[in-house]
């Protein structure tokens, strides 16, 4: 196992710094730069101001050696100053990556516990009322935008009955709570946000769960643990569910960047001072090393998400362990 970690790990290395080298490509070719944004609303400023701002921000250097400076800091886990105000890219992260966290954390368990357990019923109880009901949730989840869902449930839930706050991830008086009501007014702030972050994967993660667990429990083995006369709930738990659970844990490698990404839209609607509202603003002010930094963490937590996720599956499956040693 440990091998098979460490091979993983030392793959993800040079992987890294591919992204890191497309992604810096990408951003530099996006029509506008910083210069041109800050100084675009102004006709007074001069072709010299502009150079000056250049020469200032490094954007008069060649592009493969912007990159090379780049990598220098980065390798230091120094990702520059920003464009913006100044400040350290590394504290402004710092100091909104922890609300993105706690929100795609409690999307995925929401998802696990919701999820999983509608698809093993369905497939247990295939054709069922609960089955039929639960397709048809399927649809409605993969069919609805994620932006209008959250208007919508800020209309109804903020403005109509005004039982759950539309934006922010406190109030402002939190600060005169004590640790019970500052919890209770967290919560309260974060019902809707995960449950549009969490929403699209419900639907995807419970067909997920069926089609897989459709597929064992027509395998002869389950077919001879029922001959058996072994309990079906029994036969379900221990002896399908857990070879059903192979496929899911890939599928749930790939949820990280969906969530990760979809980070950027619900902060944005909620206004939550998270990495995906931090990254917005950052692309529309063209702040390059605010962006490299967000997308070189998002990238990081990705690569960590599969990494579990490989992980998680040569524990379900020691066959994965074995192939890995003798590759």
């Amino acid at each position: 196992m440990l091998y098979y970690t460490g091979k993983r790990l030392l793959m993800m290395v040079p992987l890294i710094f591919g992204i890191t080298l497309i992604t810096f490509l990408v951003i530099h070719l996006a029509p506008g730069g910083p210069v041109e944004v800050q100084t675009e609303m102004s006709t007074k400023v001069s072709a010299q101001a502009r150079e000056n701002l250049k020469r200032l921000y490094g954007l008069d250097k060649p592009l493969h050696e912007q990159y090379i400076d780049w990598i220098k800091r980065f390798v230091k886990f120094d990702f520059g100053t920003s464009f913006v105000d100044g400040r350290s890219v590394s504290r402004k992260i710092l100091e909104r990556i922890p609300i993105t966290l706690i929100i795609n954390v409690l999307s995925i368990l929401l998802i696990l516990s919701v999820a999983i357990p509608i698809g093993v019923m369905s497939a247990v109880k295939q054709y069922s009322a609960f089955d039929k009901v639960s397709t048809v949730f399927v649809f409605i989840g993969y069919s609805t935008p994620s932006f209008w869902l959250a208007l919508l449930l800020m209309i109804f839930f903020g403005v109509q009955l005004g039982v759950l706050p539309i934006s922010g991830f406190q109030s402002i008086d939190v600060s005169g709570m004590n640790l019970f009501e500052r919890l209770l007014n967290w919560a309260k702030h974060l019902v809707l946000p995960v449950s549009i972050s969490a929403f699209g994967g419900l639907a995807g993660m419970s067909r997920y769960s069926r089609s897989s667990m459709l597929e064992v429990i027509r395998q002869d083995y389950i077919r001879t643990a029922r001959a058996k006369g072994l309990p079906e709930r029994t036969v379900v738990l221990r002896h399908a569910f857990r070879n059903a659970l192979m496929p899911i844990v890939t599928i749930l490698g790939l949820m990280v960047p969906a969530l990760i990404g979809g980070s950027v839209i619900f902060e944005t609607i909620f206004a939550i001072p998270g990495m995906g509202k931090l990254f917005y603003e950052s692309t529309m002010a063209r702040d390059y090393p605010t962006v490299m930094g967000i997308l070189v963490i998002g990238a990081l937590l990705t690569l960590i998400g599969n990494l579990i996720a490989d992980i998680s599956y040569a524990l379900v499956d020691p066959r994965i362990r074995v192939r890995g040693k003798e590759a």
